[in-house]
């Protein structure tokens, strides 16, 4: 029998090595610290907020644990800088102090705000009534309040709102007191006043009203007055004591 013929060897064949892909570099997210719009509608509506915000700050000023701020970009999805939120003041508790921040990051900070408060008026009633109620009261901000300067459309010009348990926003009352309407914030342990179409601190504990800025230059103006006055006081009796003198 013949021997069989050996089979030539087939080739081996290699896969050609995979083509590596290009690793995709993320694309940092810009989140603008301005939204192009005015601070305010007015200077009405300014002069409003800021009198609002001083007397916060200087209340909250040597808290390490708290935050107060106004017209701040507050960004609340990570990703989307188109989901933003600009409260006219605002106060967050449980926050550091510091450092100041141009923009705010809710995933960063763990919460978006405590207390709210918007200077409304007819121009703004569709978007602080509606969008911006909502989306305060989904992000968990226990009181939402509104003041409208101008009495625009708010009758009282103060209202507020605090989230209950079932995640709903509830009205907070008003109450009558000699020259006006107050509510209570339990956020801030402070009254809101409405004295005289003007919103104002109230602070029941020490029983005084905290200062604007305004108030504040005229109370340091009147210290600095008092402090000359004795001065010049002092200064009167001391020469006619050393006219009494003996040689």
């Amino acid at each position: 029998m013949p021997p069989a013929e050996s089979q030539p060897a087939q080739p081996v064949r290699r896969r050609a090595p995979p083509v590596p892909r290009p690793r995709r570099v993320p694309v940092p997210v810009e989140y603008p610290e301005s939204d192009g719009k005015p601070m305010a509608e007015s200077i009405i509506h300014l002069r409003v907020a800021i009198d609002v915000i001083t007397p916060l700050q200087d209340r909250y000023r040597g808290r390490l644990d708290a935050f107060v701020g106004g017209n701040l970009m507050m960004y609340y999805e990570e990703g989307n800088p188109r989901r933003s939120v600009s409260p006219d003041v605002f106060v967050t508790l449980g926050v550091p102090s510091e450092p100041p921040r141009p923009i705010w990051k809710v995933w960063e900070e763990g919460k978006l705000a405590d207390f709210v408060l918007e200077v409304t008026s007819k121009t703004t009633q569709g978007n602080d009534e509606g969008p911006k109620k909502r989306l305060y009261q989904r992000l968990e901000v226990s009181e939402y309040w509104q003041f409208d300067p101008s009495g625009d459309y708010l009758d009282p010009k103060l209202k507020g709102q605090q989230l209950g348990p079932d995640g709903q926003y509830a009205p907070i009352a008003l109450e009558e007191f000699e020259t006006g309407l107050l509510g209570h914030s339990a956020v801030l342990g402070l009254e809101l006043r409405l004295e005289d179409d003007r919103l104002r601190f109230f602070d029941p504990e020490a029983g005084a009203y905290l200062l604007t800025s305004a108030e504040k230059s005229l109370a340091i103006a009147e210290l600095d007055r008092d402090r000359l006055a004795a001065e010049r006081r002092v200064a009167e009796l001391e020469r006619r004591l050393a006219d009494l003198s003996p040689d």
